[in-house]
């Protein structure tokens, strides 16, 4: 038993190792989005035109590392300050299924045309159902709601009673960088860490665990194989960075890239949680087609992808992790320890928190012993 956790630690360590230095620049870019682009100016882009707006949702939605919780209160915020259903779909699909993170790390585990795949099927398949809603559901007339001018850095204004141009000379690039960088290493790596480190462990056990002849013989290509990912990735909850070595050890057991795609999709675009707060903010039916499409449009591509690496003759299983080889050990051991560093305070929340909820029992606060030692109470 000893051996085989240490083996799955062993495997989980290689692959940090392999995405340490792009999870770092994916969270410095990630800093700088938020202090360099303003969500009022995103949001009064999104309210007209069935297609326009649709389109820049799908565009805007591809760098932003939010993952499928964490985009749906951007997402309400945006349905409030007038986006239309469709470019608010839009903005829902391709935000959690791409991000400068994943995208980053999708180049250091997996291959450049995976890389490239990853996003441009997430803009497709989130184009795709922004369309379909707008044409069904148009877009109304009314006019758009005052978007948010509040400062994206310290809040020190609300945008109300500061012009624009004046409240851009409140802060000089190095205090926008500074906020940046404390907003990615904190709040954001906060966000990702914990689901991070449990894909790594995830992926080491699939890598320990299971045999290669089972992955090739129900999982290796076609229709079925990109099904029973539908299957697995629609209820679980996993963010786009965390679901990338799981895909990375699938193909390396033998999983096509095809239904690896699938699962890189649907699963941080999709959970149980998530779509139940869908209902509330886009409706019932909304939800359904966005479920509907998305599962459709994942698939599409994953068949696509499949052909592409057959028209080209290349194994994804060789080109795995090829990219990673470029950056020096040391760089990589450092910025490994610079990760494990940064995740040991949310780590420590998530374990606190989970034996206080397991410390509650029955919702007393101590004194269960006292209640259950006491006579009942008369009968009235």
């Amino acid at each position: 038993m000893a051996t085989f956790l240490l083996n799955v630690l062993h495997e989980s360590w290689l692959m940090l190792l392999d995405a340490s230095v792009y999870i770092l620049f994916g969270l410095l870019v990630g800093g700088l989005l938020k202090v360099f682009l303003s969500p009022a100016y995103v949001a009064r882009h999104l309210g007209h035109g069935r297609f326009s707006s649709v389109f820049k949702a799908a565009l805007l939605g591809i760098p932003i590392p939010l993952c499928s919780c964490g985009v749906l209160p951007a997402a309400a915020a945006l349905k409030k300050q007038g986006a239309n259903n469709g470019a608010t779909t839009a903005f829902l699909i391709s935000t959690p299924e791409s991000g400068v993170d994943s995208i980053s790390i999708t180049y250091a585990l997996l291959d450049p045309i995976m890389t490239v795949a990853r996003p441009v099927s997430a803009f497709f398949s989130a184009f795709l159902a922004g369309i379909t809603e707008n044409l069904i559901n148009p877009p109304s007339k009314r006019s758009l709601a005052m978007a948010d001018l509040s400062c994206p850095v310290d809040g020190c204004c609300d945008g109300t009673d500061c012009e624009p141009d004046q409240h851009a000379h409140h802060h000089n690039f190095s205090q926008r960088l500074r906020q940046g960088l404390k907003y990615a290493v904190t709040d954001l790596w906060n966000d990702l860490a914990v689901w991070f480190l449990g894909g790594l462990l995830l992926g080491g056990l699939i890598t320990v665990l299971i045999p290669d002849e089972i992955m090739v013989t129900y999982l290796g290509g076609g229709l079925p194989a990109m099904l029973l990912m539908l299957a697995v990735g629609i209820p679980i909850y996993i963010c786009a960075t965390a679901s990338t070595p799981i895909a990375a050890a699938l193909i390396l057991k033998g999983v096509s890239p095809g239904a690896a795609l699938v699962f890189l999709l649907v699963g941080p675009a999709t959970n149980i949680a998530s779509l139940s707060v869908l209902t509330g903010i886009l409706g019932r039916k909304s939800t359904l087609r966005y479920l509907a499409i998305l599962s459709a449009s994942a698939v599409t591509c994953g068949m696509i992808l499949d052909q592409v690496y057959k028209l080209f003759h290349i194994t994804a299983k060789a080109a795995a992790g090829q990219a990673a080889e470029i950056i020096p050990y040391p760089l990589q051991l450092t910025s490994a320890l610079i990760l494990i560093t940064l995740s040991l305070p949310p780590l420590t929340r998530t374990i606190h928190g989970f034996f206080k909820r397991s410390q509650k029992g029955c919702g007393c606060t101590g004194q269960c012993s006292d209640h259950s030692s006491s006579p009942p109470p008369p009968q009235q």
